[in-house]
């Protein structure tokens, strides 16, 4: 598995991760299987969230015994995000994920407590070393440019935002910000919600072509494209072994240019949105 550093956490991070929304949904012996599958094939980065239901607790069991292989990070939902309220939501979520640290912490979207506050919990809790690096999610430019200001410079680890080859609203703007300030782009819903391209569909076909050319999937390749450049990191989420392992075969997956420019071409970007969609 391919591993780059994730923006400005000092970590490298395995560019295909691990997404756990809607996990607590599937057969829990089953999707700590997944899991940890993906631990053994090199998927090490783990996300969830506390507005995940019970999905912090199905990551904790799966990573029993091997919490150093791990870079972990879960998020604070908006209405918990004061400065005091950061604080208590962080120690829940470290008691369920049965860990006493957490590689990276994000602000699930904007919300209604200053930024300035949740920044502070988060360094509060960086000083104390129950986090290790913090970071946003669901920000758009404008929000993006505030956080760097409320935060300080140099602060802001990643942003995790909806991406997939139905959805590439975060190409016109916010990718290249991220970009120029060297913070992390992570993609979420890579493969849509229920909604990835049909093998009967244009778009499918090509993928479909481009993957009998690699021995691959459909999924793989559109989980390659997403992370072609050096900046993005991906996080599918599998609730089977099966789908693990191909999830983690799109990190051994090299697309050419004119692969490349195929996909691009049958999956416009489309308009640049008035707001950053998100899910």
């Amino acid at each position: 598995m391919e591993r780059r550093p994730f923006g400005l956490a000092s970590r490298e991070v395995s560019v295909i991760g691990q997404g756990t929304w809607y996990i607590d949904d599937a057969h829990r012996p089953t999707a700590i299987a997944a899991l940890r599958c993906g631990l053994d094939l090199g998927m090490t980065h783990i996300d969830t969230a506390e507005m995940y239901g019970d999905a912090e607790i199905v990551v904790g069991e799966a990573i029993a015994g091997r919490r150093d292989e791990v870079f972990l990070v879960s998020k604070v939902v908006p209405s918990n995000a004061s400065r005091a309220g950061t604080v208590v939501a962080c120690e829940r979520s470290l008691t369920r994920l049965r860990t006493d640290r957490l590689d990276g912490y994000l602000l699930h979207w904007r919300g209604s407590h200053p930024l300035e506050e949740t920044f502070a919990a988060f360094e509060h809790l960086r000083e104390q070393g129950k986090i290790l690096s913090w970071g946003v999610s669901n920000f758009d430019v404008p929000d993006l440019e505030e956080a760097w200001k409320a935060g300080g410079q140099d602060r802001i680890a990643c942003n995790q935002v909806l991406y997939n080859l139905e959805q590439r609203a975060i190409e016109h703007s916010v990718l290249p910000w991220c970009e120029a300030h060297g913070v992390a782009t992570v993609a979420y819903s890579p493969f849509g919600h229920r909604n990835f391209p049909d093998a009967g569909s244009p778009g499918g076909r090509v993928l479909a072509e481009i993957a009998a050319n690699h021995q691959a999937t459909a999924r793989q390749v559109a989980l390659q494209f997403l992370v072609r450049q050096q900046s993005l990191f991906a996080i599918p989420k599998a609730s089977t072994p099966l789908h693990a392992t191909e999830n983690a075969g799109a990190g051994l997956l090299r697309l050419t240019d004119d692969e490349l420019r195929r996909i691009d071409s049958v999956f416009p970007r489309g308009p640049m949105p008035e707001r950053l969609p998100m899910l």
